[in-house]
């Protein structure tokens, strides 16, 4: 009898994606000046990230000018939830622990996946890292440290133990401090350039991730617990016309945990099952003291959110052709705080999802049917919104017109709809509880192009592009009542959106020398057709450019590597009165990081040198929110 150790196949599958899709993942991941979701996702066509300035500053994604809270955040197939405002902040995330980021348009294509993968206007997909164990090994250590500009300190830890054949385990735990202190520059009343300091943007930030990952006859299932606990301080927005009145001493403590699970298992070629499960708790403590900053009131609040979710799915395989998909997820959410004349919500979502698939020669059809049910209770008698029942459905096709060629049309249409967050109905004096959903129709008519030469210099040629059209119906906005102090939610927004979206890709070799590239360009005309009776109507809503980009190239020679990235952000208003008071410059940062591999004995020593910012590009992407400048940052890892 002959033994040999196992062997591990490491490789990337990728089901076919009907509708379009980006992604970053593996090295061209880590080769980006990003060490959070937010600052990987700006290299994304389509997309603008609304970002409030520094490191701590919140950071939200907005998918072709649909608005954040349509945006879809998946964390390893289940997505992150915030009933009481609808908005994920993205720099929490970390990518030293990601294996992939991926955006879709519409939602993704694959066949069983749960319901609130059908719920969204647009979806990003944040998959973790999954244990790999070469040579034989049993463990995995990875040491990272991190340092650089403002007073930056983010260590972290990643230890891979295999337990057995069929299961193995992952601990990454990270640490960040820094005291978000840089300099900026601007233009005061009078006309002349001068410098300040941002103040009050410190950061101290734990998280904890633990991960169990088995696999079973047919299938695979997983388990992770995550803890993340901050302060921070809210720098605020810088007035020009009296810099350094407002101090804004605003500060914040987080501390978010969920527990959730997944099993997936097929059965003989036809049928395949998967269940998610997950339980999350979010504490938010948000201070505004006016002993330490008078142009404030006092807030001292509390927030606690808890939410249970559970999801079956199931795919059948009729005929080749032929697969069918029903699913069904149950959601619980609840509110706590400790305002004045708060009624407690709680709100039960169920969503159930008939999908289908056909697959022809060079055509592929999918249609899907959604159906939501949102009940909403409160401990005072009424003060519940009413129950909300509501069909949407999706139709996709991808036809591929030439034999032998790697060149694919596609389209879809989508109808979704949003429902008001917890803070839109209940927050005292300011929620409306007869507010209607948003809906969001979308149109896509795309291109998709892939050629590959192995043994040639130009290796390989990737592109994509979309043409989209996209409607926006009773967009919830803040309206001031008879008292300036006390506004209130009311559904008034018409918005229409046309763009384009294009991305390339390709890579060549001359000799030992790599290059990859990646290009993105976006146009959009977003207009605002709220009021015809206003002098705006017609008008680019806030923060949309016209157009924006982004390239990025690297080189690879042996263990080096040098990567330069290129963002651009166009002309664009900060309201929605487009007039010359409002307008916005164009923007661009251009980031080039350095790194170098040591081969050591067992263990492999990887040092990095990022410079970000490097012309010293002073922009702002919300208005009154300065970003950094030229800063640095070093990095050393190091894998055992």
């Amino acid at each position: 009898m002959q033994h040999i150790d196992s062997v591990v196949v490491v490789g990337s599958f990728r089901p076919e994606k009907v509708i379009p899709a980006q992604v970053l993942s593996g090295s061209a991941l880590q080769r980006l000046s990003a060490h959070s979701v937010a600052d990987a996702i700006r290299y994304f066509s389509g997309v603008q990230i609304k970002d409030y300035g520094g490191i701590g500053g919140l950071k939200t994604v907005n998918v072709r000018s649909l608005g954040s809270q349509h945006v879809g955040i998946f964390y390893d197939g289940i997505q992150l939830g915030n009933a009481q405002n609808g908005q994920i902040d993205l720099g929490r995330y970390s990518l030293d622990n990601m294996a992939a980021v991926t955006l879709y348009n519409g939602q993704k294509s694959s066949g069983v996946q749960s319901a609130k993968d059908y719920a969204s206007a647009s979806a990003v997909y944040l998959q973790t890292r999954i244990p790999e164990f070469r040579d034989g090994r049993r463990h995995n250590l990875k040491l990272i440290l991190k340092g650089g500009s403002f007073g930056t300190v983010n260590p972290s830890v990643l230890y891979e133990q295999r337990i057995g054949e069929r299961i193995s385990n992952s601990l990454n735990a990270e640490f960040l401090h820094t005291t978000g202190r840089y300099r900026f520059s601007y233009v005061k009343a009078d006309g002349y350039d001068t410098t300040a300091v941002r103040r009050n943007g410190d950061v101290r930030a734990l998280r904890i991730e633990e991960g169990l990952f088995g696999r079973i006859r047919n299938g695979s299932w997983r388990a992770k617990a995550y803890f993340y606990n901050s302060e921070r301080g809210y720098p605020g927005a810088f007035v020009r016309e009296e810099p350094g009145k407002f101090r804004h001493e605003d500060r914040q403590w987080d501390t978010n945990f969920f527990l959730q699970g997944s099993l997936n298992k097929a059965s003989d070629g036809w049928y395949r099952l998967s269940v998610n499960a997950k339980y999350a708790y979010d504490y938010l403590h948000y201070l505004s003291d006016p002993r330490l900053d008078v142009t404030t009131m006092y807030v001292d609040n509390h927030y606690y959110q808890q939410e249970a979710y559970l999801s079956a799915a199931h795919e059948f395989t009729l005929f080749a052709w032929w697969d069918l998909n029903l699913t069904t997820d149950l959601q619980y959410n609840t509110l706590d705080a400790d305002l004045v004349n708060f009624v407690y919500p709680s709100r039960f979502t169920s969503l159930a999802a008939l999908a289908t698939t056909f697959h022809f020669d060079r055509i592929t059809l999918q249609g899907s049917l959604l159906y939501t049910f949102v009940d909403d209770s409160a401990r005072e008698s009424g003060a519940a919104a009413a129950n909300r029942h509501v069909l949407t459905p999706t139709v996709v096709a991808q036809y591929r017109p030439l034999r032998g060629v790697d060149l694919a049309l596609r389209a879809f249409y989508k109808r979704i709809f949003r429902m008001p967050t917890l803070n839109d109905l209940y927050y005292t004096f300011i929620g409306n509880k007869y507010l209607k959903p948003e809906y969001t129709t979308q149109y896509n008519l795309g291109a998709t192009y892939a050629k590959a030469w192995p043994e040639r210099r130009f290796r390989r040629f990737e592109a994509t592009l979309d043409a989209y059209y996209n409607l926006v119906d009773d967009k919830i906005i803040a309206m001031p009542t008879s008292n300036q102090f006390q506004w209130t939610m009311v559904n008034l927004g018409h918005v229409e959106i046309r763009g384009t979206d294009a991305v390339v890709n390709g890579s060549m070799r001359f000799g030992r020398l790599d290059i990859d590239c990646r290009m993105s360009y976006t146009y959009q005309r977003a207009r605002d057709l709220t009021d015809r009776t206003s002098p705006y109507y017609g008008g680019q809503i806030p923060y949309v450019p016209w157009h924006s980009g982004s390239a990025v190239v690297g080189l690879s020679l042996g263990d080096w590597s040098l990567n330069y990235s290129f963002i651009y952000t166009g002309e664009r208003y900060e309201s929605s009165a487009n007039i010359p008071e409002n307008h916005a410059l164009a923007w661009y940062t251009s980031d080039l990081a350095l790194s170098k591999d040591f081969r050591l004995r067992r263990s492999q020593l990887r040092a990095s040198v990022e410079v970000n910012n490097l012309l010293n590009q002073q922009y702002e992407v919300v208005q009154c929110y300065p970003m950094p400048g030229t800063n640095v940052k070093i990095i050393i890892s190091w894998t055992l």
